[in-house]
């Protein structure tokens, strides 16, 4: 896409002033970040107030946003790529940078190895796990290409299973089996449109109908159109019928709040760089304990016991900086709390989507059903289903009116266009959004 700077400019006049080089910047996302910097702004302190209420205090989250400092000359609606970085964890990561730069191999030789320890258990604890059930990785793919491609219970005859809303790399690796392990690899398409119990539904008739499944893909929320699936509920069904399941929580876990038991898994893949403001290249996979062996050692790995969860991914030397820079995260998601952080976002979800639900060439591709969604949002305009056609709209909303969002393809029915909001956006920018995609509706 071609940023047209001159159609920009004139569909974000009400946004803000100019910035340099002809941008607009809407005051509220060109945060300043007054006070930022070492010893910056204190991190959030959350009223006791109810979260559905607190989603609406203004002022309350006007000063969470201060702690992001983002200058884009567009409404970013496409925050579902990664999160960005709230000013402590920023901070965190230019000090920890600067220590390993300047201790160099003695640092990394000497103490990482307990400041990386200290990571682990703060992960372990958030998350609800014992610290020898999780290993660090470079994100949710790297976490679950290692599950997938290392589930050593496959024999050939055997199948497993993914649908169309999963992520195209986990479906490569669930691809990847037939070569690795000589089984079939069924594909299937979640019902649209969705509800809780027809996607219940169609997993359970998935299973009966193909009892050679032996391992299920399950993705917590899609990366293409925002469905928030019932993976615990699959997850025991399957487990009753003998199948594991490999949860993909990339897009969850620091969005809805939730712990890893409560997913029934005993595979699961995060992300730490999208919902909880880690910077980019940080994740971690969780194996459950009594099912450690279930999965190989990566690439035969000797640097840690068999027994070792650490010995199922071996990525040689990381980024050291960004993973020390994790609790500095943690502590942020924590300060503003799950709950509530959820609450604003289906807020600011909701904001756009409920303006614009009787537009009737216009469809929302999640329910309306508060189980079933958190911040990220597809829609899709009838009759514009191919790429060229879902880059014409991204482009429009860029260009006309100033608003970031992507296409997403891989749906069975068509491609369809993601919305994302963020903590620092607005409910302004949600309106802004409604009015966009009304004339796009038009338009297209």
């Amino acid at each position: 896409m071609e940023l047209n700077r001159r159609n920009l400019v004139k569909g974000t006049a009400g946004l803000g002033t100019l910035a340099v080089g002809g941008l607009v910047a809407s005051p509220a996302h060109a945060h300043e970040g007054r006070g930022h910097g070492r010893g910056g702004p204190k991190l959030p302190n959350a009223p006791r107030t109810p979260a559905d209420r607190l989603a609406r205090d203004e002022r309350y989250w006007r000063s969470v946003a201060r702690h992001f400092r983002m200058d884009m000359p567009v409404i970013n609606f496409e925050n579902g790529y990664f999160g960005a970085n709230p000013q402590i964890v920023r901070d965190t990561y230019a000090e920890k940078n600067r220590i390993i730069q300047e201790q160099n191999s003695w640092f990394l030789r000497n103490d990482y190895e307990e400041h990386i320890t200290e990571v682990r258990a703060r992960l372990a604890k958030a998350v609800g796990c014992s610290v020898d059930e999780i290993a660090i990785t470079r994100g949710a793919t790297e976490a679950l290409q290692v599950m997938i491609g290392g589930y050593n219970k496959l024999k050939p005859g055997d199948a497993v299973a993914y649908a169309d809303l999963d992520y195209d790399s986990m479906q490569y690796a669930m691809n990847w089996l037939k070569e690795r392990r000589g089984v079939d690899v069924i594909t299937t398409a979640i019902p649209e449109p969705a509800t809780y119990q027809n996607v219940i539904d169609h997993y359970t008739k998935l299973l009966a109908d193909n009892p050679r499944i032996k391992l299920l893909l399950l993705t917590h929320i899609s990366h293409r159109t925002g469905l928030k699936v019932p993976v615990a509920e699959i997850s025991r069904m399957a487990a009753e019928r003998g199948v594991d399941t490999v949860v993909d929580a990339a897009h969850s876990w620091g969005h809805v709040d939730f712990d890893v038991k409560d997913l029934n898994s005993p595979f699961v893949g995060f992300n730490l760089h999208k919902w909880i403001g880690a910077p980019l290249g940080c994740g971690f996979l969780y194996i459950q304990k009594d099912r450690l062996g279930d999965i190989d050692r990566h690439f035969a790995d000797e640097d840690f016991d068999a027994d070792d969860v650490r010995s199922r991914i071996h990525t040689g030397t990381a980024n050291s900086a960004n993973y020390l820079s994790i609790p500095a995260a943690l502590d942020f998601h924590h300060a503003v709390g799950a709950a509530n952080k959820f609450a604003r976002l289906q807020y600011l979800r909701d904001r756009w989507v409920q303006q614009v639900m009787d537009v009737p060439n216009l469809t929302i591709m999640t329910p309306e059903d508060r189980r079933m969604y958190g911040a990220l949002t597809s829609f899709r305009i009838h009759g514009n289903t191919t790429r060229e056609q879902s880059v014409a709209i991204t482009d429009y909303l860029t260009n006309e009116w100033g608003v970031f969002t992507v296409r997403r393809g891989g749906v069975t029915k068509g491609e369809v266009i993601r919305v994302t909001p963020a903590l620092y956006n607005t409910p302004q920018d949600s309106d802004r959004l409604a009015r966009a995609l009304k004339a796009a509706a038009k338009r297209f």
